[in-house]
This record gives C-alpha cells, sequence and structure tokens, in this order.
C-alpha cells in the first residue's frame, strides 16, 4: 500500500469515527399533534458552530395532525373528483406543489397525502406504494415542466402495469391554443402508449362520469395508469346539488366487483396436461398479486407438487422458503416441462425466460386478446387469476413429485454454493482494493435482513440499481407478499429507487394491505450512484415525513455501462461514462436532515448497517449508506464482474 493509499485510509477512519459520534435527538411522531421534531447533528470541525439546525418546521406536525374535512353540496369540481378518489379507496397521494385545486382537495378529504422534492420521483413513490400493498394509489403534476418530468416514471408504472392514477392540471380550455404562460392543452397525447386509459376534461357536469370511466379501468381487468387532466374551468366549477351532475350513481352501478371464472373444459385440459407432467411450474406474476390469490397459489403448490417462481414487480407471494420455490433455484427453471403463466400481464419474448425449447406453455389471464402474444400457448384461460386457481384446487388431485422436490433443493443449493462463492472473492476483491464489492453488500444485507434478530417477513426492501442489483437480488427474500419491491420490472428506468423509497415507506409506515403486520417498520432501499442523483433530493421528504428508511448506494465512480463501446471511438468517449471519485452523497443526505454512513471497507458495511436500522427503527430518520467501491469490478479483471441476470426468478432484472 502506497503512503498515500495508508494517509486516504486513515482520513476514512478518522471520517467514520466522527459518523458513529454523531447523536440523534428523537423527535415526536409527526403525525402528532406535539412539538416538531429536531434533528441535532455535531457536525465536522469546519462547519459554522453557529449555522441554525435543521428542523421540521411546526406547521408539518401541525397541519398532519389535522382532522379530515371531507366535502359535501355545494361543492367545486375539485372536491366532487376528492370525494369520488376517497369513496374509491384510493389508499395514498403523492405530488409536488401545483395543479392546486385538486392536490388542496385530496388533502382535505383525508386520503394520506405526501408532498415531495420532484414530479417524476413522486409518481415512483406513488408507484411503489402499488407495487407492495395493491391499492390504487393517486399522483399530481402541473401542466408544462412539472407534467414532462412525470412522463419516464409514468412509463415505468405502465411497463409494471400499476393502477396508478395521474391526475395534473392544464391551464384553461379559454386559453387554448393562445400559448399564454405555460399552457400545454393537450398532455393526453404525451402519455399515448403509456397508459391504459385516459382524458382531457372539459364539461364541468361530466366530472363525475368521467371519474366513473377511470376507475372502472382501474378496478377491472389488467391495470395500467389512468391519466385525467383538468383544466381550470373543471377544477373550479361549482355545484349546488348532485343533480347537476352527470351520471351521479353509486361505484356499484358504474362498475362491477364479479370476475372471470374460467370454463370447466379448460380447467379439464390443465389438469391433463398437469398430470401428464413431470416438471410443472407456475410463474406467479403481477395478477397473482393484484388479485390477492396468493393462499390459492400456495394450495395449488401443495396439493400437486408443482413448483412455483416469481415475475413480477413485486416479490414474496409465494415464499422463497418454501420447498417448492424455483425463485432461487435457475437450474431446475431450464428443466421445466410445463409452464403455467398465472397473471404474466407483460410477456416475455421466445427465449427471454430461460425455460427450454421443448416446455409446453398454459397460460391464464383476464384478457383474452393477449393470450398467445410473443410466446405460442398450448392453452390459454380466461379468467381472473384467484378463480382459476381455486377451480385448478378443486380439480387436480393430489400428487407427489418427489423426485422433482429434490431437484429444485439441489438446484437451490447449486445457487447458494455460488453466492458464497461470489461472497468469498468479494471479500478478497474489497481486501486488496481498499474498497468493497457488491457481493459483500448482498451477503451481509441479506445475513442481517434473514439470519438475524429481525423477524425474516419484516423489512420490505426496494430492489433497484444496475450492476448492484445484478448482486444484492441473489441474496435478498421475499417470504411474504409485497416484501420486495422490484423497481426495474420492464422498463429499467433510470434513478426511481428513492422515489420507489418514499412510496415503499410510506405504505409500511401506514400499514396498507399486506404491509399492516409490520407497521411503521423500517424498509431497505438499493441503489446506485447514477441512480442516485435523480433522486436524491426525496431524503428531504423521507426526513419531513419521518418515513424510517434505510438507503444503501453503491458508489462505484461511473455507470454501469462504463467499459461500453469496445468499437472505434470507444476510449475517447469514455470520460461520458465517468464521474468524479469518491463523491459524498451521505453529506447530501446529512444536509437534508438525515443521517449519512459512508462505508470503504467490507468489516465497516455491517456496522454501518446496524446503526442505521437502528436509527430508522428508534427514531424515524433515514440514513443513505454511501458504499464506495471501484468501478473495475465491471470489468474481467475481477470475475464474475456483472453477472448475467436470470429470469424468472430472483435474479431477473427486467422480468
Amino acid at each position: 500500500m502506497t503512503t498515500e493509499d495508508k494517509k486516504r485510509k486513515s482520513d476514512i477512519t478518522a471520517e467514520q469515527a466522527k459518523v458513529s459520534r454523531r447523536s440523534f435527538i428523537k423527535g415526536t411522531a409527526i403525525a402528532g399533534a406535539g412539538a416538531a421534531a429536531i434533528l441535532q447533528s455535531e457536525n465536522s470541525e469546519a462547519q459554522d458552530s453557529n449555522a441554525a439546525k435543521i428542523r421540521i418546521p411546526d406547521e408539518i406536525p401541525k397541519t398532519l395532525a389535522e382532522a379530515a374535512k371531507p366535502a359535501n353540496f355545494p361543492m367545486t369540481g375539485a372536491e366532487v373528483f376528492a370525494k369520488f378518489c376517497n369513496d374509491e379507496g384510493v389508499a395514498g397521494f403523492f405530488c409536488c406543489p401545483g395543479n392546486y385545486n385538486m392536490i388542496n382537495a385530496i388533502a382535505a378529504e383525508g386520503i394520506p397525502s405526501y408532498g415531495g422534492r420532484c414530479e417524476g420521483n413522486m409518481v415512483s413513490a406513488a408507484d411503489g406504494f402499488i407495487r407492495v400493498t395493491g391499492e390504487i394509489a393517486a399522483t399530481s403534476g402541473t401542466e408544462g415542466p412539472g407534467f414532462t418530468n412525470m412522463i419516464m416514471n409514468i412509463g415505468a408504472a405502465n411497463a409494471a402495469r400499476s393502477p396508478l392514477l395521474v391526475i395534473a392540471s392544464n391551464k384553461t380550455i379559454g386559453e387554448d391554443d393562445s400559448e399564454h404562460g405555460i399552457q400545454t392543452a393537450y398532455q393526453q397525447s404525451q402519455t399515448d402508449g403509456l397508459k391504459k386509459w385516459g382524458k382531457r376534461l372539459i364539461t364541468p357536469n361530466r366530472i363525475y362520469e368521467y371519474a366513473a370511466y377511470a376507475f372502472r379501468q382501474l378496478k377491472t381487468g389488467v391495470p395500467k395508469p389512468v391519466h385525467l387532466d383538468f383544466p381550470g374551468e373543471i377544477s373550479r366549477a361549482r355545484f349546488e346539488e348532485p343533480g347537476e351532475l352527470q351520471y351521479y350513481y353509486d361505484k356499484t352501478r358504474y362498475r362491477t366487483e364479479s370476475k372471470a371464472h374460467p370454463n370447466p373444459a379448460d380447467i379439464s385440459r390443465a389438469v391433463e396436461m398437469i398430470q401428464r407432467s413431470q416438471r410443472p411450474m407456475i410463474v406467479a406474476s403481477t395478477g397473482v398479486f393484484y388479485d390477492k390469490a396468493w393462499e390459492a397459489l400456495l394450495r395449488v403448490a401443495e396439493k400437486n407438487d408443482i413448483a412455483v417462481v416469481e415475475s413480477a414487480p413485486q416479490r414474496g407471494h409465494f415464499s422463497d422458503g418454501h420447498a417448492l420455490s424455483a425463485s432461487t433455484a435457475p437450474d431446475a427453471i431450464r428443466s421445466a416441462d410445463l409452464v403455467i403463466l398465472v397473471g404474466q400481464y407483460c410477456m416475455p419474448s421466445i427465449g427471454e425466460f430461460a425455460f427450454g425449447p421443448e416446455a409446453k406453455w398454459i397460460r391464464i389471464d383476464p384478457d383474452a386478446s393477449d393470450i398467445g402474444r410473443n410466446v405460442p400457448i398450448d392453452l390459454g384461460i380466461v379468467s381472473s387469476e384467484n378463480a382459476a386457481l381455486q377451480a385448478l384446487e378443486d380439480a387436480l388431485p393430489s400428487r407427489s413429485r418427489s423426485s422433482w422436490r429434490e431437484e429444485l433443493a439441489s438446484a437451490r443449493h447449486a445457487f447458494d454454493e455460488q453466492s458464497e462463492e461470489y461472497y468469498k472473492l468479494g471479500l478478497k476483491y474489497s481486501a486488496d482494493t481498499d474498497s468493497i464489492h457488491p457481493a459483500v453488500i448482498g451477503k451481509q444485507l441479506g445475513d442481517f435482513l434473514y439470519n438475524n434478530e429481525l423477524d425474516r417477513e419484516q423489512t420490505t426492501v426496494i430492489s433497484g440499481g444496475y450492476g448492484i442489483g445484478r448482486y444484492t437480488r441473489r441474496y435478498l427474500r421475499g417470504y411474504r407478499p409485497g416484501q420486495i419491491c422490484n423497481g426495474a420490472y420492464q422498463y429499467g428506468a433510470i434513478g426511481p429507487d428513492i422515489g420507489y423509497t418514499v412510496g415503499v415507506g410510506a405504505a409500511v409506515q401506514n400499514g396498507v394491505g399486506p404491509q399492516a403486520p409490520y407497521k411503521g417498520s423500517p424498509v431497505v432501499g438499493i441503489t446506485g450512484d447514477a441512480g442516485a442523483a435523480y433522486s436524491i433530493m426525496e431524503f428531504d421528504t423521507l426526513g419531513k415525513y419521518r418515513i424510517p428508511a434505510v438507503m444503501i448506494v453503491y458508489n462505484n465512480n461511473a455507470w454501469g455501462v462504463w467499459t461500453s463501446g469496445a468499437g472505434r471511438g470507444a476510449v475517447r468517449a469514455q470520460h461520458m461514462y465517468l464521474f468524479q471519485e469518491n463523491l459524498r452523497y451521505d453529506k447530501i443526505a446529512e444536509a437534508l436532515g438525515c443521517h449519512g454512513e459512508y462505508v470503504t471497507s467490507a468489516e465497516q458495511f455491517l456496522p454501518a448497517l446496524k446503526r442505521s436500522y437502528d436509527i430508522a427503527a428508534g427514531e424515524g430518520i433515514s440514513t443513505l449508506i454511501n458504499c464506495q467501491g471501484k468501478k473495475e469490478f465491471w470489468t474481467n479483471a475481477y470475475p464474475p464482474a456483472m453477472p448475467r441476470h436470470f429470469a424468472p426468478g430472483a435474479l431477473a432484472y427486467y422480468k
């Protein structure tokens, strides 16, 4: 080790000592009516000792503690819509300032509401909330720059089939085509291809009717985002009595709770195919979660010894701890001879899923028009996922497939052995380079969450990042529904992970849906340094709402594709892939009223993780753990470099 390296390591050790000495004053719960929590940190000697401390303003806990004020006639158009959303059970609302008539009405109605720093990130917050609860959440933007900032994140929600309600202001109808202010007029074309349905409202008395259209799309069939934009004439319209509203009916009359049930002949044929199979495997995807079909799935799998692998924007609806789980058994996926897709709303193309070419395919889906797209299907069953699984449970005979169970166990063991091998390599690479390898982060995080004092079902994880995700996913586990939010599912949007963390944290904070047993627990997020830049300012949002989160940022000083482009000009272009080295993302978190940790070796990570989790659990203060890696870890000098992803299952990146 050079003298310069020794000095750098000494400086880092001293800095770590300062971090560990920092103390935090526990604040009152933000939802209560008490005084605002005050975060105090003893900063480095260089900081002005007279600087004002970061604090939560009194208005935040005061206004959060105010009772809801549900609207009643006479009402504005915004209040009519807000009441509609509340009646339909919208479980969370995430926005930035703008579209004021709408967001004020929604907050007053009592829907749990969160205001953040960036419209795009708040779309991701709503999307993350949906992915781990299965409930509808809404997001809002304002016309012009605010709305266009949302587009990437709406696209990610669309790819994940999230029932996301997007509402946006749109100046006024009277100013159409005038280029007045930041009028953009026609938002709907901007979300074409990124939504299930959308409408620009232009007739005030039809606001209730179009709300009904929107929720019929959100609550029936295959979900996707719905986009409504509200010109001022709509949100400000005033209605003295219900008779002034067109189509003012109870929700039981504008949509149905009824769901499609399978054709008995199709179920009989499916049973025949399953019984002929030696190694059947269910792909439990998005529809299993949204249809709350996880219990029926478990009964079917156990009754006939059918393996299950997950593929969805969330994981855990079939436990990784079950003997029939194939999510951490990639070798067994290759040998399945019958694939049963249940609720696989975003279909892979041929070859994207790692099943053998001789496998037969059954697809269960509520949309008949999509069955047969991308992959030829041997049997299509049009049905809700829960109804089809219940029918299979009734029709299937009990059966034991001991050899199949043994193969699954062997494949899981081989996967764990490989993961352990990567960890040992990671420890060596970390020691050799005075940094931390991503395999060390993944292994130690997994042990902390699932093999320690914590209940292994407790902590909900936001799985993001690009290169770091290739490692952490092999150590993460889902043991109950909604335990893992798979951020990059199908779309690979760069950088929404801290936004997802806001929404997932809000879901756990409020105990919504399957998060109810773990209400108030800390959540853990993972992202890279490239991704952090997109949403790091949402640490202010985590801080002001006291959402307890631990965000792990893998900092390797480069985009994950820094070695890309082997052709002509690649060397000359490489500067565009690189960042300044050893950037202190943890300092940004501290400057936003949260906690920061800087980890530069394998030995430092676990203590930093424990400190951060304790602070989150005990004081509701979020932490950014800045893990200093090396860009060279993605090269062949450090095999396995960036391991290939494998879909479906735990290793899937986009699937």
